[in-house]
């Protein structure tokens, strides 16, 4: 189950694309996932949607964090570039736990954004998220194994798929990570945690579509530096 070529050069727009079906979706399924299973005749409401959606916030720090780290090693140019790369493997911090961790922590990007959807637009989130990440996984693994061989499968082996190990299971190579790069690469998924933090403060819709907006202008204004970058 592979993703085509199209889908991995156009996998941010698709999943733009993704978001964009979820969130409309509140035009028929009006009432918010989170809010669909919490009582208004109950005192403690607000503190309740308070810890659902810190937790929401909590798994966006973590997926900012995880792909920040990733592209620490990787390279933002290589993260978001069109063209699929098999010139070599990397094995240092992240990738010593998980093999694909920016894939990891767009799922859970995803989750986390999940929860401001209605209930019909979180599950087009969630399960749209998985398959497409399975499938992109799908194409990346058979073009390494294509290239790299015996030595990629090798590292298939010590390392598991999505779900991290806590201890690292290949020794460092010494890469140095770049950390300024990376935090720039990755400045919309942290804009999106304070999204859901402020939201989780304020519960007020105004305040998540403001700073919602906000993230997804930085998003495109990335990718406009990174085509620009790549151009020059």
């Amino acid at each position: 189950m592979r993703a085509t070529q199209f889908e991995f050069r156009h996998r941010s727009l698709l999943n733009l694309i993704q978001f964009w079906i979820a969130f409309q979706l509140y035009s028929v399924d009006p009432i918010n996932v989170v809010w669909a299973f919490l009582h208004w005749d109950t005192p403690h409401t607000k503190f309740l949607a308070r810890l659902v959606f810190g937790f929401a916030a909590l798994l966006l720090a973590l997926a900012a964090g995880i792909r920040t780290w990733a592209a620490a090693y990787l390279r933002s140019s290589v993260v978001h570039d069109t063209n699929l790369h098999t010139e070599k493997i990397v094995a240092d911090g992240p990738y010593r736990h998980v093999r694909n961790p920016l894939y990891l922590g767009t799922f859970l990007m995803t989750l986390g954004l999940g929860f401001l959807a209605s209930r019909s637009g979180f599950v087009v989130l969630v399960v749209g998220a998985a398959i497409r990440i399975w499938r992109l996984i799908g194409r990346e693994e058979a073009d390494l194994t294509q290239q790299q061989g015996d030595t990629y499968l090798k590292f298939c082996r010590a390392i598991p798929r999505l779900i991290p190990t806590l201890s690292a299971r290949v020794p460092a190579s010494g890469q140095l990570p770049q950390w300024g790069q990376a935090f720039l690469g990755e400045i919309a998924v942290w804009a999106f945690f304070v999204t859901m933090a402020a939201f989780t403060i304020t519960l007020n819709d105004k305040v998540a579509w403001a700073f919602g907006g906000a993230s997804l202008l930085i998003w495109f204004g990335r990718n406009i530096v990174v085509r620009i970058g790549k151009s020059g």
